[in-house]
């Protein structure tokens, strides 16, 4: 066996709290290399009496590693654990001290978790797993007012859009638009952000507690959250914190008074006056864009204003969650006492982090619920819409993705492809709406919260920022209404199947080589459905074990199935999926 491979470290993504009840274990072996793998579990306090064996699972797999998974219900909420490896007639054993090659000869040197405390369990809203969020870009949705609308705002979808142009999107476009969400299946929306600001995209805040007046008021915001929830769809909005804009009031005040000014605190300034000295601020910004000064969240009067803007939209507006813009560049201690104040406006509000790369120090149940799932995103473009990897190295990148973070960060991870940051969906696959579609339904089948894009639903594209945030097409005409009637097919379908919801995913066919992808989800209850796409350009044939009756997920037909296999000729670019009946 190989040693080096072998791999547990207690807390994290290795050993954690479930729920009150319960704790996974988790160690990553050489791939392909073990038989079985066994938990030796038991109470510290009472180990002769509570020791038991407990069979491991390979729930993932990337290039080089098998992780494996056990849930264990400890009688007294603690445990004293060790792992138990066997490879042919080789067995070998790993406590916290050492490698052994006989059982432990008690439970002093093994791992230990000393105690479920309820208050340290990670817990994610449970909505959210039910979730599926729709992202609006308020000023290219729908112009619902033209009363509000900026000086010099161009007719609908008369242009292409500039870092600069406006067009009148508002509040009011997304009431006058609600049943095309509800029509859709969605059941949350995502906004960016609302608040005052100069911008067309509003990241540049003037004033936190005030809609800004071209997409409405705050009683506008209010009656538009009424009506969501009246539908059942949450609203959650974009806290621009990091970062404040120019003409926040602090900062007029500290460009016109420099260090004299008691503003001077709220952010990071280097020297006075501020100025831009050769392209760099002479203050901390976003990036080096001198209309976003960085705010000093560790700054006590920052910290109260900022908790007391969050806390103001759920109590006065009702809102469900807020999404935090460059979450990574914010101080720990501030999101912590972020969280704090949230949940104690409202328990069940999700908190979403911006954050692009590995996030597993923010997702310990201390600060964010969920972040953006960008190396999923990354995976399916490069899988599915580019084709600059094949199977096995997607199904290692996901394998990879799902070993990293505790069960419950993947049953709430925000899985987007495309955004108002990234070239839209259909433009990354190259204007292939089959692609867009192979892409979409392993989106749509695969754990997590899915999020679909305003306009992706249509056919919409466009490059990367500007070009992903062109106004809505709203003539039918124009619109691609079958994809249109796929991306509610799909969502259907995920709502109404809780395998499609669940953890549980396994991959029956990924070959290095191959554009063919087979992958199996399972719910609790036993619900079991197998997944086949072709992401090649020519027609492939799939033929997976399968015992028992299967049908066609979205008409009931039954499934091609022959000596207990599912047989079916892929077309370019195809997918089926079927569910045991």
């Amino acid at each position: 066996m190989l040693r080096e491979a072998i791999f547990h470290r207690p807390k994290m993504n290795w050993a954690y709290a479930y729920d009150e009840r319960t704790i996974h274990l988790r160690v990553r072996t050489k791939r392909n290399e073990m038989e079985a793998v066994n938990a030796i579990v038991g109470d510290k306090y009472a180990w002769e009496r509570t020791k038991r064996i407990v069979p491991m699972r390979a729930f993932a797999a990337d290039e080089l590693f098998d992780y494996w998974e056990a849930a264990v219900e400890p009688p007294y909420r603690r445990l004293r654990y060790g792992f138990h490896f066997v490879r042919g007639g080789e067995e070998l054993y790993l406590t916290e001290k050492e490698f052994r090659e006989t059982p432990p000869p008690d439970s002093l040197e093994l791992f230990d978790f000393p105690f479920i405390n309820p208050v340290d369990v990670f817990a994610p809203p449970e909505w959210v797993k039910d979730a599926v969020f729709y992202q609006i870009f308020p000023e290219r949705f729908a112009n619902g007012d033209p009363s509000n609308d900026p000086e010099g705002a161009l007719p609908w979808g008369s242009a292409e859009p500039t870092p600069t142009n406006f067009f009148g999107g508002d509040l009011q476009g997304v009431l006058d638009h609600l049943d095309h969400l509800a029509d859709l299946g969605v059941n949350a929306i995502y906004f960016n952000p609302l608040f005052e600001a100069t911008t067309n995209h509003k990241y540049d805040t003037k004033d936190y507690l005030k809609v800004d007046p071209h997409f409405g008021t705050n009683d506008k915001l209010k009656e538009l959250v009424d009506a969501c929830h009246a539908r059942g769809i949450r609203v959650m909005l974009d806290a621009v914190f990091n970062h404040s804009g120019r003409e926040f009031p602090p900062f007029v005040d500290v460009l016109e008074k420099g260090a004299d000014s008691p503003y001077a605190g709220w952010f990071h300034v280097r020297e006075f006056p501020l100025r831009v000295a050769g392209g760099i601020p002479t203050y901390d910004t976003f990036a080096f864009e001198p209309i976003m000064p960085k705010l000093n969240t560790e700054h006590p009067e920052v910290k109260k204003y900022l908790l007391d803007v969050a806390r103001y939209w759920i109590e006065e507006v009702g809102i469900d969650g807020w999404r935090l813009d460059v979450a990574n560049e914010v101080d720990h201690r501030f999101w912590r006492e972020f969280r704090d104040t949230v949940k104690a406006a409202k328990p069940d509000a999700y908190i979403l982090g911006e954050i692009w790369h590995d996030s597993m120090p923010w997702l310990q149940g201390d600060q964010f619920d969920a972040v953006m799932n960008y190396p999923l995103t990354n995976a399916v473009i490069d899988f599915f819409a580019e084709g600059t990897i094949d199977a096995a190295k997607f199904a290692n990148a996901i394998g990879a993705q799902l070993a990293a973070y505790p069960q419950q960060v993947t049953e709430t991870a925000f899985n987007l492809l495309g955004s108002h940051d990234t070239p839209r969906l259909l433009t990354r696959c190259g204007d292939n709406v089959g692609r867009m579609k192979l892409a979409t339904l392993f989106k749509l089948t695969y754990p997590g919260t899915p999020c679909v894009y305003y306009g992706d639903e249509i056919g919409m594209s466009g490059d990367g920022d500007p070009g992903c945030r062109e106004c809505m097409v709203w003539e039918e005409e124009k619109q691609d209404r079958e994809l249109l009637r796929f991306f509610a097919g799909a969502i259907r379908l995920r709502k109404n199947h809780a395998a499609l919801r669940s953890a549980d995913i396994r991959f029956l066919q990924a070959e290095p080589g191959s554009r063919t992808l087979v992958y199996e989800r399972r719910a609790a209850d036993g619900e079991r459905f197998i997944v086949a796409m072709n992401a090649g350009g020519e027609s492939a044939s799939v033929s997976v074990p399968a015992a028992g009756s299967w049908a066609d997920a979205f008409t009931g037909e039954p499934a091609p199935l022959g000596r207990g296999r599912l047989q079916a000729e892929l077309p370019a670019f195809g997918y089926a999926v079927w569910r045991q009946a």
